[in-house]
């Protein structure tokens, strides 16, 4: 999560970064891209490099439940309580997962692939007629955050849109799914997974959720994105329910979703942080 990317000179969550935090915790600035590709972003830290005092970090095995971070957070409650405030993608998984388990590589647009991803045929493989969702394409694997707010807001670009000047705290919640993107009117559509001005019982929702992609992995952790590393964490804390299994969606339908022109102003995928391995900075999962 980039909540404002997991916020975004591009619009997400883990590029958001809190300025003077402690005397004016409302406001915020994005790092911008080309600032973002000048960042080293290591694969692990020595311990005497490894951030100090903060919560614990996201992305994270999610099959490992193993963590000694002692900073405790309550979890946010269920999606379906809280406004839903940002969503975005990262190309490649920033988590990894049984589904989702094969290394790219340690670069802001490294991560994991969809373990099916060398299985997809020549059809699934052909490039699509639209390009408006940029930095993806059939093959590819994406993660998609949905951001969840426990303040009274509205959808809108990065994680400004998940708090305001009267809710400079809220509880965060990211409900995530990793994607393999084929070029398959029969997979998946991403429009029935996005907002489109829909309210249930008062509340910004989705359209829906992701189901039948294994029981999804809680725990606490942190902003992501490539601005963070083991040694430069994120101050924010969230709460993460992440699905275990990848599941196939139709790129035709990201570009529809970009041609829309979504109140996200989502128009293209983001870059990753690189795997959070120190038990240190991880909380365990119960």
């Amino acid at each position: 999560m980039q909540v404002a990317e997991d916020l975004t000179p591009s619009n997400e969550l883990a590029y958001f970064h809190p300025i003077q935090m402690e005397t004016n915790m409302t406001a915020y600035f994005m790092a911008p891209i080309a600032a973002l590709a000048l960042l080293t972003v290591p694969v692990a830290a020595n311990a005497e490099n490894l951030c100090q005092g903060y919560g614990p970090q996201t992305p994270r095995d999610i099959s490992n439940t193993a963590g000694t971070n002692t900073v405790t957070a309550a979890f946010a409650p269920e999606a379906a309580t809280l406004n839903l405030c940002n969503l975005h993608t990262h190309t490649n998984a920033e988590h990894k997962g049984p589904g989702f388990s094969v290394f790219v590589d340690d670069s802001d647009h490294g991560g994991f692939r969809c373990n099916e991803t060398d299985t997809l045929t020549e059809a699934e493989l052909a490039a699509p007629e639209s390009d408006a969702f940029h930095g993806v394409k059939p093959g590819d694997t994406i993660e998609v955050h949905w951001v969840f707010s426990s303040c009274n807001v509205s959808p809108g670009k990065g994680l400004g849109s998940c708090l305001s000047d009267s809710c400079v705290n809220p509880q965060l919640r990211v409900e995530a799914q990793t994607f393999l993107v084929v070029n398959d009117s029969n997979a998946l559509d991403f429009m029935d997974f996005a907002y489109q001005d829909n309210i249930v019982n008062g509340l910004h929702q989705p359209k829906a959720l992701p189901t039948g992609t294994g029981s999804p992995v809680t725990f606490i952790g942190s902003t992501t994105g490539p601005s963070y590393t083991q040694a430069k964490c994120s101050p924010f804390q969230v709460t993460w329910n992440v699905r275990p299994q990848c599941a196939k969606v139709d790129i035709n339908s990201l570009n529809a979703w970009a041609e829309a022109g979504n109140i996200f102003q989502e128009d293209h995928s983001h870059g990753v942080r690189q795997l959070v391995t120190a038990e240190e900075l991880l909380a365990p999962i119960n």
